[in-house]
């Protein structure tokens, strides 16, 4: 972020990031000045991979290892990245100056690389060469958008969660606008800020975004409705969430994401099958990167074993009280196994997450779902929450144990602690809880909520860490970043 780190960013990832551009204009400008003229070549940058794709490390590797659904076996969970181990026992530094695989975390990296080339679309596309005014104002709002969805990475991953009684004087994360790499001065601001300047990018994008995009994986109307219905709902304002959650869905059309129904899928002759010892279901999404179906908002990030970049699920396992609430015949439990990588039975009979290499985190239609579900049980629409809740669950179970059971369907607490649940049941070990943690913290209905992880050993013994709230809900901002900033303040 910090001048010297930010060029080096933009030096690194650029010829992957403009890997989808038309080489004319790349061969013959220098890096570093204007790379884009005409709204053509605007146009093809927003078809960047790296607004998307993380196949290698980044996305929520990190919250992966910080959420509280996972445990971990120490036979297999010792030997990877110190940095695994440091994020799982959520330590207060992660990451060190002289660690020897010494980079920032690639998610940040990823996204203030991406930055940089969001604003210089955002700032120059307008007064680019050829096209239509209508066509200018398109691509202006996809980037805006895609910086909505960056900003609301960050923000939720260093600075605290969103309260509105301090929100505007706890430090939030630079609201950055412009794409120069030249600057040297950078403040945090407030949380407040940071989330006002998110609004202010989706609604001001609203208007001029396609509500089909040209390509799945660029922004839509429907994606950024959705993502900012998900924006007001961890703010807590759920009145003006549900509009905006319900306007997504009126706008999801033919040919939009659909949800795949499991007992289908994953019977016998199902488009996931076969069944692979080692992957589970081997045509499933989870391990097909390019799978759009679900997705409203389109992007991947590598979730399988660590590979030697970042980070990886090596030894982490299903706590007894997540793999709890999961009944017998949730189709769900097709992507765990109770053997370990080595194709023994796991002493425990612990479950790890096999089928899923590729975790989405854009925005999936069954969180969709679970948005407005969770906005209308709050806001005391029981049956409208209900009827979202069970659309999803009878795409992963048999009928005849969707139903939320009547003890809840009629309790407007319980059914938004089970709408909590079945968030859990449906992105465990994919870095979703970890958003929820922080937000819940300060939830009052979840008030003295404890974070725990525990460590299983060979010999049967356990090691236990409890999450030092509020401080570690926040991540520190990485020594590389300060050291070109040192007037910012870490988080503590």
């Amino acid at each position: 972020m910090m001048k010297k780190l930010l060029y080096l960013l933009i030096c690194v990832a650029a010829p992957v990031a403009f890997s989808a551009c038309s080489k004319s204009f790349l061969e013959v400008v220098p890096l570093g000045s204007q790379v884009a003229s005409s709204t053509s070549d605007y146009d093809k940058l927003m078809n960047s991979p790296d607004y998307y794709l993380a196949r290698g490390g980044g996305g929520w590797q990190e919250g992966v290892l910080m959420e509280d659904d996972v445990a971990a076996e120490d036979a297999l969970f010792s030997p990877v990245s110190q940095h695994m181990t440091r994020l799982f026992q959520w330590q207060d530094v992660i990451y060190y100056p002289n660690d020897a695989y010494q980079r920032p975390p690639v998610l940040l990296s990823g996204l203030m690389t991406n930055m940089y080339q969001l604003n210089k679309i955002i700032n120059e596309v307008m007064s680019s060469e050829g096209g239509t005014d209508a066509q200018k104002r398109s691509i202006r709002a996809e980037a805006r958008a895609t910086r909505a969805w960056s900003n609301f990475q960050l923000i939720n991953l260093y600075a605290k969660p969103y309260l509105a009684a301090t929100a505007g004087t706890d430090p939030g994360f630079p609201v950055i606008t412009q794409a120069d790499i030249a600057a040297t001065v950078f403040k945090r601001g407030t949380v407040q800020e940071m989330y006002d300047f998110i609004i202010r990018d989706l609604t001001e994008a609203l208007p001029d975004l396609p509500v089909v995009p040209a390509v799945r994986t660029r922004m839509s109307k429907p994606a950024a409705e959705g993502l900012l219905g998900k924006v007001y709902l961890f703010m807590g304002r759920y009145h003006d969430a549900l509009p905006m959650l319900n306007a997504a869905f009126n706008d999801l059309g033919a040919g939009s994401a659909k949800l795949y129904d499991y007992n289908q899928t994953m019977e016998t002759g199902g488009a996931f099958l076969p069944m692979d010892p080692n992957i589970g279901p081997t045509k499933g999404p989870g391990n097909n990167f390019i799978d759009l179906t679900e997705s409203v908002l389109f992007k991947v990030y590598y979730n399988g074993r660590y590979n030697g970049n970042m980070a990886g699920n090596n030894g982490l396992v299903l706590t007894p009280q997540t793999a709890a609430l999961y009944g017998a015949a949730d189709l769900r439990l097709r992507l765990y196994t109770n053997k370990n990588p080595d194709g023994s039975l796991n002493a425990g009979g612990r479950l790890r997450k096999y089928g899923v290499q590729y975790s989405r985190y854009g925005l999936e239609l069954s969180e969709l779902y679970l948005l407005r579900a969770e906005c209308k049980a709050r806001l005391s629409d029981l049956p409208g929450a209900v009827a979202d809740v069970e659309t999803l669950r009878q795409h992963r179970m048999p009928a005849a144990d969707a139903a939320v059971p009547a003890t809840i369907a009629g309790d407007q607490v319980a059914l938004i602690k089970f709408i909590i649940e079945e968030r859990i049941r449906e992105f465990a070990m994919e870095g979703y809880r970890w958003f929820d943690m922080r937000r819940l913290s300060v939830d009052p209905l979840f008030a003295g909520i404890i974070f725990t992880h525990t460590l299983y050993n060979k010999d049967g013994s356990t090691v236990s860490y409890t999450l030092r709230q509020p401080d570690r809900l926040v991540m520190q901002l990485p020594y590389s970043y300060l050291q070109y900033n040192p007037d910012m303040t870490n988080n503590p």
